[in-house]
């Protein structure tokens, strides 16, 4: 299949995906951190598939290659705000691996577009 728009990356799909997820389990946060940690791991999970997307439609791979180590950064900031939040009780442990095993999946996905780019 030929990649005509960021839209068709599977990465940028299932990163949109995990958004979802994300807005999902940070509503039932309390209302005290919907501009703490809930904030956050909102920012960060958007960041993710912004920065595929924006770096996709850059003219140069050199460009692309940048936007998806952000994206990559990014991902490894939402691991951490979900670590967060079940430490502090504010997800189940069910919730933080079906995070995990989604951040995981992108953050392969991430490395292997890197890798073909940089062929």
């Amino acid at each position: 299949m030929r990649i005509k728009s960021y839209q068709d990356l599977e990465v940028w799909q299932k990163a949109m995906d995990l958004v979802v997820l994300c807005y999902k389990t940070s509503g039932s946060f309390p209302k005290n951190e919907v501009y703490g940690l809930a904030s956050q791991l909102q920012r960060a999970a958007v960041s993710i598939p912004a920065n595929i997307a924006e770096g996709r439609e850059r003219q140069h791979s050199k460009e692309f290659l940048q936007y998806l180590s952000i994206a990559y950064g990014s991902l490894a900031e939402l691991e951490t705000h979900v670590h967060i939040a079940r430490r502090i009780g504010y997800i189940e442990e069910n919730q933080l691996h079906e995070m995990l095993e989604k951040t995981s999946e992108i953050g392969r996905m991430l490395n292997g577009l890197r890798k073909s780019i940089e062929k």
